[in-house]
């Protein structure tokens, strides 16, 4: 048991910079190059700058998870390596890197294999060009000269898995551009009114690294920032293009999440482990969402409803995708929390995306209307009812926003249910009346939900928070009157076709 959780720790080094102690923690699944960027943050040096590391008797020590351990009183000390250091380290890696491509070479018959397809090309044109060959010949030809160039890429280049395939190497550090964030939306950030239909994909990674940064959770769970971009992105990577259920959603998710914070003071209220909590499930609540409910998993016996016996397949779904990405080292953005808390931070985020399923929404508001009027926030047993509550307001928050910012989400919603509610139906499926495109318009399907979900719902956090009521309940109750207004629009032209045809009916020639 011991040996185990040794293996997790991270590895303590200590450095001289400028004659005071600095001391550097990074996980064992830390790359060089991760390593060598936080060598150089934690001694001032700009991050790109060659370096090497030294012992008190000038020694170099490798950087490497591997390198030694030492202790206040035998400091390291980084050293920036000079232009003519630099340039004979860079010949001497191109001297290994020289001899290592000759190997391949030699082990791969490259050569070999170059002069094969040039002579077969050379065969190719000539039997064209003498006998005119046949459409399928020709295609025949071109098939085993694409194989013939695989083969030698394959053994050309790359890394490669046990039998001999190649395999798509790591990228060390994520693709996305680093965004600079204005003033402007750092602050528009933290407000329900930010409009999320105004930013591409990598924007919306640059925005949540922020929040990250920001709260202080970085530094909280000792993450290696490299760590946190690689996991956003392969956060991002794992939602799928669906009308609703998408990365855009995900993002407005975890926006609301991040304005909800300030707005409620929970910095002030709640710990940062909490804090982390609500963020990583807000981000990870909708992971691989199919986009059909649970309904149609449940009634179409899909795999995911056989695998979690009926019991939020889609929830417990997000879940597991979400630890499956934590799992990678690369991407594991607690792997400097100590075993026995990450235990606990990964039942609290379980038990959050698990209470996003729609069908727990009574269970879970009525936990917390039995303690919001004598709420304690050091009860273990309350704020876990409070998170609960909190991200499913920040899942289903969309009315909150701007008409501008909230309606098209309306037409992304209703897309995605007349898509499961046609398959439903050349299935043989149940088919609930609010995603039946024959049945449902704009106004009906958001009336109800913002009268009898939403508002109540909203209102309920309102006596933990009355902050909440002029900027999220507020644009709730206009929102209900907007859509019971375009209600009776609608109910009015629909009495005034009918007159009409009565009418045209009734002076129609006989």
């Amino acid at each position: 048991m011991g040996s185990s959780s040794s293996s997790y720790a991270p590895r303590n080094i200590y450095l001289d910079v400028d004659g005071k102690v600095q001391k550097v923690m990074f996980s064992r699944h830390c790359s060089p190059c991760d390593i060598r960027e936080l060598l150089c943050s934690s001694s001032n040096i700009p991050r790109n700058t060659a370096i090497m590391v030294v012992d008190p008797e000038g020694a170099m020590v490798s950087i490497d998870p591997t390198m030694p351990s030492n202790s206040p009183n035998n400091l390291y000390k980084v050293v920036p390596l000079s232009a003519s250091q630099v340039e004979e380290k860079d010949d001497m890696f191109h001297t290994v890197l020289s001899q290592v491509a000759e190997q391949f070479n030699r082990a791969f018959h490259i050569t070999e294999l170059k002069a094969e397809l040039t002579n077969r090309l050379a065969m190719l044109e000539k039997r064209v060009e003498m006998e005119g060959l046949k459409v399928v010949e020709i295609e025949k030809c071109k098939n085993d000269l694409r194989k013939l160039r695989d083969e030698v890429a394959s053994r050309g280049s790359g890394s490669f898995s046990d039998d001999g395939r190649k395999v798509t190497p790591r990228r060390d550090v994520p693709s996305y551009p680093k965004y600079t964030l204005s003033q402007e939306t750092i602050e528009a950030l933290k407000k329900p009114t930010f409009d999320v239909w105004h930013w591409e994909h990598n924007e919306m990674l640059s925005c949540l690294e922020f929040m990250y940064h920001d709260l202080g959770l970085v530094k909280e769970f000792n993450m290696n920032p490299i760590t946190l971009k690689r996991w956003l992105l392969a956060i991002q990577e794992n939602y799928r293009n669906n009308p609703f259920h998408n990365f855009r959603h995900c993002f407005c998710v975890s926006q609301m999440m991040y304005g909800m914070i300030h707005l409620c003071n929970l910095r002030e209220k709640l710990t940062l482990t909490d804090l982390g909590i609500l963020m990583t499930a807000a981000v990870c609540h909708d992971l691989d969402h199919p986009g059909y409910n649970n309904a149609y998993q449940i009634n179409a016996r899909t795999e995911l409803a056989v695998r979690y016996n009926d019991i939020s397949p889609l929830e417990n779904h997000h879940c597991a995708v979400a630890f499956q990405i934590l799992a990678l080292p690369e991407c594991n953005i607690f792997a400097n929390v100590d075993p026995e808390a990450f235990k606990k931070i990964r039942q609290a985020i379980i038990t959050l995306i698990l209470a996003t399923d729609m069908a727990r929404h009574g269970e879970v508001l009525e936990c917390f209307k039995q303690k919001v009027d004598n709420f304690d926030f050091t009860s273990e047993e309350h704020v876990t009812c409070l998170k609960r509550v909190l991200i499913k307001c920040c899942d289903i928050s969309n009315e909150v926003r701007p008409t501008e910012v909230a309606e098209p989400w309306v037409d992304c919603l209703l897309e995605e249910y007349f898509m499961q509610s046609d398959r439903e139906k050349s299935e043989g499926l149940p088919v609930a009346p609010f995603m039946d495109r024959d049945k449902v318009t704009k106004p009906t399907a958001q009336i109800g939900f913002i009268k009898f979900v939403l508002i109540p719902m909203f209102e309920t956090v309102m006596r933990l928070f009355p902050q909440i009521e002029e900027i999220m309940v507020q644009p709730l109750r206009d929102s209900r009157d907007h859509y019971e207004e375009l209600k009776q629009l609608e109910e009015a032209m629909t009495e005034g076709s009918l007159l009409r045809k009565a009418f045209e009916k009734s002076t129609r020639p006989q």
